[in-house]
Order: structure tokens, then sequence, then C-alpha cells
């Protein structure tokens, strides 16, 4: 394993000066789509830094009175119903645009000469229509583009067993639950009670249970977000736990969302995040586990329980620093969700959305040992 050979300077330009209003647009017709896919699918004019297009399609099941949750750390949050219309809030950072689903079905189908999207996702969200709404997007698209798996973010709080059961059987690949907040107390704190918001961390341990039953080992997984006052050895022993039932981990660095009840908080450290990815990857990828891992009295990684060759092939590797999430076509190591900079501004990249050249890793090897320092 290598990484790749140093490329030249790129443009740093993400964000496009684009902004689409959706005040009165409702799923099953309409649905939100983030930066990265709309620009993908040349909706919004725009660049990405050093990545060409995102190889999963992010769909958001969009209405105009909102998410009914109150999620801290979300742009999407109950709370921020008076800021600005539901449609057009920031989420995970960038600007979700909404489109006509017909219009993204047909613009998928002419892009079959180039293959660009190896996944699609549709993303729950806590509404009374949400449930159904995802049927009816999932059918079609099995139905009309079969080549392209796709991915359930399901909202554990409003679904039964048989939701499950009805959705693998109408073709979805992977089911996914935010589980986000990795302790009791954080869940609560954060989605729970403590912000007047309906979720619970019995109910998301039980979706995430009745994944691994109805839809098997490798075609599960669990969002769980990184700096939200958790150490890194609660974080990893929930990442063991999610790999022990079959499942894989999908990593977020936190990362304050402007107009959220956490906007305040700092970003994760540089320096735990990159801990956490590379002992992420151990646990999922190459059979390592979090008994055989040292941990200080600040529960911080010591050891990550692998020998030191092959702890430094990972590193090299850069893998365990990419996006993880749903596996695409040409790599189960790699994500084709590669949701480029959701969780951190293209100067200061946390999760990377391409393959790592060899000034890259070097950067992480220093943000490691503690140096502040981003990379750009």
């Amino acid at each position: 394993m290598g990484a790749q050979p140093e490329e030249a300077t790129p443009v740093t330009f993400y964000r496009p000066d684009y902004h689409v209003r959706t005040p009165h647009m409702r799923s099953p017709d309409y649905v939100q789509m983030s930066t990265a896919a709309a620009i993908t699918l040349g909706l919004i004019p725009g660049a990405m830094h050093r990545t060409g297009c995102t190889h999963c399609l992010n769909l958001l099941v969009t209405y105009p009175e909102g998410c009914r949750a109150n999620c801290a750390y979300c742009g999407l949050a109950r709370h921020r119903e008076e800021a600005r219309d539901y449609a057009d809030r920031n989420f995970i950072r960038v600007d979700w645009p909404a489109v006509r689903y017909e219009e993204v079905i047909e613009r998928v189908k002419s892009d079959d000469d180039r293959g660009q999207f190896e996944r699609m996702c549709i993303s729950m969200i806590t509404h009374p229509d949400s449930d159904a709404d995802t049927r009816v997007l999932l059918r079609r698209w099995t139905t009309e583009l079969p080549r392209i798996p796709v991915s359930i973010l399901s909202n554990p709080t409003t679904m039964g067993r048989d939701d499950l059961v009805e959705l693998r059987d109408l073709g979805a690949d992977i089911f996914t639950v935010a589980l986000d907040a990795v302790t009791p107390q954080i869940f609560d704190r954060t989605r729970g009670k403590g912000v007047d918001s309906p979720h619970k961390w019995e109910k998301y341990w039980q979706a995430i249970e009745w994944a691994a039953e109805v839809f098997g080992p490798e075609k599960f997984g669990a969002h769980l977000i990184c700096g939200m006052g958790e150490t890194e050895r609660e974080i990893l022993e929930v990442a063991q736990r999610i790999t022990d039932l079959g499942g894989h981990n999908h990593m977020f660095a936190f990362f304050p969302e402007q107009g959220s009840l956490m906007e305040d908080w700092e970003a994760a450290p540089r320096d735990q995040w990159r801990r956490v990815q590379l002992a992420r990857f151990i646990i999922d990828y190459t059979g390592g586990h979090v008994s055989r891992m040292r941990f200080d009295g600040e529960g911080r990684v010591t050891d990550f329980g692998i020998p030191q060759d092959e702890l430094a092939a990972l590193i090299e590797s850069g893998k365990p620093f990419q996006t993880s999430g749903c596996p695409g076509k040409s790599d189960e190591e790699v994500s084709a969700c590669n949701r480029p900079y959701g969780d951190s501004s293209p100067s200061d990249i946390r999760s990377f959305p391409f393959a790592l050249n060899r000034r890259d890793v070097g950067i992480i090897r220093r943000q490691m040992e503690g140096e502040d320092i981003g990379t750009l």
C-alpha cells in the first residue's frame, strides 16, 4: 500500500455563489440533494477541491414544515423554523437545493455512459410523511435505475421492524442509523429530552439490532460523530459493538453547524480525530479489536493493538483518513459516499473525499503527533 504521487496545487473553490429557494417543495415529488451531488449532476455551477464529483447521490426528503426533531448540532433542527425557510437551511455545512425527483432520475439515466454514481442514499427526517415517501422514492428508483444500489439513512423514531423488512423487499441495499452521539448521556443532551427532541437512545439501538437481523452482515451501519464530549475509548467501544453485530461505522468529525444550538462549540481536535479514524479502520477492516488497544487515563488511544509495521503501512496508505460511509463498486474499504467537505473546509480537511498523496499523509502524521496544522 502506498500513497499517491504528489500532485499539482489544485483550485480551492468549493461552494458556488448560488442559492436555490425552495419553500413550497414537498416529497415525494421533490427531494433535496447535497451541493456536491447538485454540482455532479450539473444542476448548479461550481467546482470541488481536488475531486471531480461525488460517487453517492445523497438525497433528503423535504417538507415546508420541516423536521420535527431538535438535534442540537443539526442545521435542520426545529428550533430554527423562524430563522429561514426550512428547505433553504444548510445541513452538514452545505446548502441542499431541492429538485423535482423526476428530473433527478432523468439526469442520472442520461449519465449512464459516465457512470459517476455508484450509490444513491435516501435520508429520512422526523416527519409524519417521511416513512411513506421514502418507500415511494425507493420503489421508483429500484424500478428505473436498478444498476445503482440504494442506502437508507433512517429515522428510527418513527419506524418499526416491519418497515425495515419492507424497505429491504423494495430493494434497499444498505440500512444505516445516524446514532451520532455515542453515550446515553450525550445522546439525551443533544438529541433527546435535553433539547425537547423525540429521539431515544434505546430506540436507535433497537433499530441497529433490527438492521443486523433484517439486512444481515455488511449491509447495515451506524453514523458516529467524534468530538461531542465523548472519550476516544467510548466512541471506539461503540464502533466495536457495531462491528461485532456485523455492521460498519461511518465516522464524522464534529464541526459546528451555523445556526445550530452547538454553533459555538469547537470542532473535534485534529489529533483526537486522526486517532479515532485510524482505530475505526483497524476495527472495521483489519480484524483489530478495541480490547487489544490501550488507552491513557483520559481515554486517548496510546496503542492501536497491531504490529508497528502494519500500523505504519495503514497510515501510509491514507485509507483510514478518507471519508467513511457506504461502499461503492471498486473498493470496499473506500466509501462511494465521499461527502466532500461535509465535516470541514478544504483548508482543514478532516475526512478526505479523495485518495491522499504523500504530502497529505505527512500532514496526517504531524497532526497525530499534536501539531496544530491544517491541510493547506
